[in-house]
């Protein structure tokens, strides 16, 4: 087995993004959420409006959701160089968009609860205040979507070559897309509170109040299953569907015609940050630096690990 000197592979294990900026959005949103949620619970409350209410409670979790966004972006900023974190931090805001979505997907469930309630027994809704409530809760839903709208100067693409790896989707901050999807879901229920409160009060359709916010319930519970989908397969060393890196690095790494893979694992370490080790083995096998310098062309492998072996030590791999 070749192996390379201490210098060669030693290097940092920081391989977070500077997510400065979205953790200074994030604050400003929780601060202008949390005074919205109180104003419509209250109203909620007083005007009789499951719509309205079913908003307010929304928006008290996104609260909650945007605390563990900003702390998720601390813990990863203040540990960035603890090396007890092995590969870094970029998992800390990917489980922050993972208990996010459950958060979510909880309030969702506490919403068709409610809704199905206010089906069986609806109480008087004043509408007129009610409805200027839900304008003025879709506005701060506006704001503070523009707020968080993610920079695309801060993504990291062009990767110098011509394999496209999952760009969009998993150079995407995810932490930050937890809370936008908070955001949208809160404009989402204002939306749908603003039309059930405007048709009940023109045309007397009561129950259409209750109606919508089982609607919204089915919409922001399709919203958290994509988010769980996406951040469970980073936290489980999913590799992505979409990206082709298993692909190229067999392509890299056997193209010299003698050398062949026999391990191969791959894994994010971020959003659009990939890990991988490779095991080779060939008749004439070269240092591992020199397969690795291979693979540098793949910007999105910010760490490689490979383990080098002679056809006499694995003859029915070079066989196969």
């Amino acid at each position: 087995m070749h192996t390379t000197d201490v210098s060669a592979w030693k290097h940092h294990h920081d391989f977070l993004d500077d997510t400065s900026s979205a953790e200074k959005r994030t604050h400003k949103v929780i601060a202008l959420t949390a005074v919205m949620m109180v104003v419509e619970i209250v109203a909620g409350t007083i005007f009789h409006s499951m719509a309205l209410l079913a908003d307010g409670w929304h928006m008290s979790t996104h609260v909650a959701a945007f605390a563990l966004a900003a702390l998720a972006y601390y813990i990863g900023r203040r540990n960035a160089k603890n090396e007890q974190f092995t590969f870094g931090t970029g998992k800390v805001g990917v489980l922050g968009g993972f208990t996010s979505a459950i958060v979510l997907s909880g309030v969702a469930v506490l919403m068709a609860i409610e809704s199905i309630h206010r089906l069986i027994s609806p109480l008087p809704i004043h509408f007129r205040e009610a409805i200027a409530i839900a304008i003025l809760g879709l506005l701060v839903n506006v704001a503070s979507a523009w707020i968080l709208k993610d920079d695309p100067h801060h993504h990291h693409h062009g990767h110098g070559h011509n394999h496209d790896h999952a760009h969009a989707a998993h150079h995407h901050d995810l932490n930050l897309r937890a809370a936008y999807l908070h955001v949208l879901a809160d404009a989402f229920t204002s939306l749908l509170a603003i039309a059930a409160l405007t048709l009940g009060y023109f045309l007397g359709w009561v129950l259409l109040d209750p109606i919508m916010g089982l609607v919204g319930t089915v919409v922001i519970i399709s919203w958290a299953y994509t988010l769980l989908r996406d951040t469970s397969a980073i936290l489980l060393d999913r590799i992505p569907g979409d990206t082709d890196l298993p692909v190229v690095i067999r392509e890299g790494i056997e193209g010299d015609g003698d050398s062949k893979i026999s391990d191969l694992h791959i894994w994010q370490v971020g959003a659009g940050k990939f890990a991988a080790i490779v095991g080779v083995v060939a008749h004439q096998p070269k240092t591992p630096d020199e397969y690795r310098a291979a693979l540098k062309i793949h910007e999105e492998l910010v760490h490689v690990t490979v383990e080098v072996h002679t056809c006499q030590e694995h003859p029915t791999v070079c066989k196969s």
